[in-house]
């Protein structure tokens, strides 16, 4: 599942959590719930659910598939435990049984507007299904919550410490990608911790060790007054930092290429309109927070803006998609967009999970996600794609989707951040919560994208200050003659097989000689 950037802005994109939804879930509010589990559940509540309740295939307690949680279920209600090697802190996801079970056994829980499935494969497994989320993940049956779960974690600095080194060590993909030796940053940053060691020099502490790592999927948050508070997020080395005044800024610069206003969808974060020569143009600025509701009222909003974009496909000469100001999201709003593309169904990407805390190299089953077509009107002619390394996460997801589409999606602009996974809260202590990725979205050969990002097939300047102030903007000037050409390579073609044909036809009409 993904988690828009906007409230804690750490530019985190979309959070992944087993058995929990966050599909539209503003950061802050997600990383409140983590402190309400983390201070709120006791070992006498969490002991109450191990024991479950006969009757339901559900009941019991299950190990996720990676992702290191561990999930009770009983009586109609779902709790999570993050769990290491050596460590287990409530997790930030208590959910409640909506409706009765489904033919197949599926059972819904929801937690605020966000909802996940539960379907009983056996007895002693299950798959989780996230509204808003793509692709599914694996729970096992296991006897009893872990014997770390049912004591109060302790809390003082040299534990939390090695709880957060723990979370990444057990599950982030990317260290050797990066050229980082984790146990030698532990070894190191390790001798600065004390008893007496205080939160901010904690603080200081996490910072210096996510610093290097120049990932925009993690981050980090204080809790202070009972309320999430971001104190740090990656990003990679020379990415462009998104602001209020650039925001406004770009969008003045889109307006004076466009031929009228822009229409406006979910609160501002869906604009369409048109530019010159029939081509229309759609700026998705999020994955996220379309409206206040679950995320099927998300997928209404979008396919309003969707409606009124292709209300006259056939009098479209090419579309444009901009997600240069995107900071992420949901997954499944962008496959939405991508079913509207195609009439074809066609696969977007394989996602797989590390799996095994002592080797890195390890991840789940491939799952694959595939792009289906819209019962909706689609569009199949020419698109561009519009990013720029503020283009991030979900945005990333659906520009890897759009890879796949026949005709090809001509990228331009810039790389895109380069991360991609959804990402995990993990709750360190009342003090403390940390984000990570620990996913992959695999290329039809196995490769990722993960850290240099998507790169564009023509590169052009992105919201650079000269162009902004002359209200120019590169990347849709040359979309616009990329469908000028190719209109023009259509019509020639079509002249030379009609001047083919003619000759044919003046070569049947001959007299033998």
């Amino acid at each position: 599942m993904k988690q828009s950037r906007q409230g804690l802005e750490l530019r985190y994109g979309k959070v992944g959590r087993a058995a929990a939804a966050t599909t539209a879930l503003a950061t802050t509010v997600v990383l409140a719930t983590a402190l309400a589990t983390v201070i709120g559940p006791t070992a006498g509540t969490a002991a109450a659910a191990a024991e479950g309740r006969p009757g339901s295939p559900l009941t019991g307690v299950w190990r996720m598939d990676g992702y290191g949680t561990v999930v009770a279920v009983d009586g109609g209600r779902l709790t999570t435990y993050d769990v290491t090697a050596h460590s287990c802190v409530p997790g930030w996801i208590t959910a409640t049984q909506a409706g009765s079970p489904g033919p197949d056994g599926t059972v819904r829980y929801v937690t605020g507007t966000n909802a996940v499935t539960l379907t009983p494969k056996g007895r002693d497994r299950l798959v989780d299904r996230e509204e808003g989320g793509v692709g599914t993940k694996d729970l096992y049956r296991i006897p009893a919550l872990p014997a770390l779960c049912t004591t109060p974690a302790p809390n003082d600095p040299l534990a939390v410490f090695d709880r957060f080194w723990e979370d990444f060590a057990e599950n982030y993909p990317f260290f050797a990608a990066k050229g980082i030796d984790w146990h030698a940053v532990r070894d190191e940053q390790r001798r600065r911790i004390t008893p007496t060691t205080t939160a901010d020099q904690l603080q200081e502490v996490f910072v210096d060790m996510l610093r290097p790592l120049g990932d925009a999927h993690t981050g980090l948050a204080r809790i202070v007054d009972g309320q999430p508070t971001p104190v740090f997020g990656g990003r990679r080395p020379g990415s462009t930092v998104r602001t209020k005044e650039l925001t406004t800024r770009a969008g003045e610069a889109v307006a004076a290429q466009l031929t009228g206003p822009e229409q406006l969808f979910a609160g501002g974060k869906l604009g369409v309109g048109r530019l010159p020569d029939g081509v229309g143009y759609l700026r998705v600025g999020s994955f996220a927070g379309y409206t206040d509701g679950d995320y099927r009222s998300q997928v209404a909003e979008l396919d309003r803006a969707l409606d009124a974009l292709l209300a006259d496909p056939d009098g479209l000469s090419g579309l444009v998609l901009d997600v240069r100001l995107n900071g992420g999201g949901s997954d499944a709003l962008g496959l939405h967009i991508a079913a509207r593309l195609t009439d074809r169904p066609y696969l977007a990407y394989r996602k797989v999970a590390r799996n095994d805390p002592a080797d890195p190299t390890k991840f789940t089953r491939p799952v694959p996600v595939p792009v289906e077509p819209s019962d909706g009107e689609h569009f199949t002619g020419p698109v561009a794609l519009l990013t720029s390394s503020i283009s991030a996460s979900a945005a990333e997801t659906f520009a890897q989707a759009l890879m796949g589409r026949s005709p090809h999606v001509t990228r331009i602009g810039e790389n895109t951040q380069g991360v991609f996974s959804d990402v995990l809260i993990k709750p360190l202590s009342p003090d403390f919560a940390v984000v990570l990725p620990n996913e992959k979205y695999l290329t039809r050969s196995g490769g990722t994208f993960d850290g240099p990002g998507i790169a564009p097939d023509l590169r052009t300047p992105v919201y650079s200050p000269e162009e902004l102030a002359a209200l120019k903007d590169s990347a849709l000037s040359t979309a616009r003659r990329v469908f000028a050409e190719d209109a023009q390579g259509d019509q020639g073609h079509q002249n030379a097989r009609g001047d083919q044909g003619d000759q044919d036809r003046q070569r049947q009409h001959q007299p033998r000689q």
